[in-house]
């Protein structure tokens, strides 16, 4: 998909902040949602997702909206820190499918980098244990 086109209610993240698909809730606010990525490139690979707008990249994502995803970013990625210990964090944001993004719902990657430990590349990483991301998402949540 490029850049622009139709925003597509049937994508996953909007069917999880519709409640219609579960995932590992991490952080919730008025404007933002944060969950665990099912298909992680790292230990502790979180998403945040802007709720109450149709936007399928940052393109088209309102103003007034910019802030308060960022916020939430900040939150989850300060509660990664705390909980994992990473060596660093990487933020990543795709907009379009040439750039890398699968899922067409604006989202932000909060991703922990350990030392020694390379990356899954995005996109190609099998489905992680439920079980490790419920303890995982329970160790970040609880350090928001």
């Amino acid at each position: 998909m490029s850049l622009s086109g139709p925003y597509d209610p049937g994508n996953i993240f909007a069917k999880i902040l519709r409640g219609e698909a579960p995932c590992f809730k991490l952080y919730e606010d008025a404007f933002v949602l944060s969950f665990m990525d099912v298909f992680p490139q790292s230990k502790g690979h979180a998403l945040v997702v802007p709720k109450a707008v149709a936007a399928r990249t940052l393109l088209d994502l309102p103003p007034d909206h910019l802030g308060p995803l960022f916020a939430g970013v900040q939150i989850v990625a300060r509660a990664v820190e705390k909980a994992l210990r990473p060596d660093g964090i990487r933020l990543a944001q795709f907009n379009g499918a040439p750039a890398g993004q699968t899922v067409f719902h604006v989202h932000v990657h909060v991703i922990p980098i350990y030392e020694g430990r390379a990356l899954v590349g995005h996109g190609a990483a099998g489905m992680a244990n439920k079980d490790e991301l419920a303890a995982l998402a329970e160790r970040i949540a609880a350090a928001v």
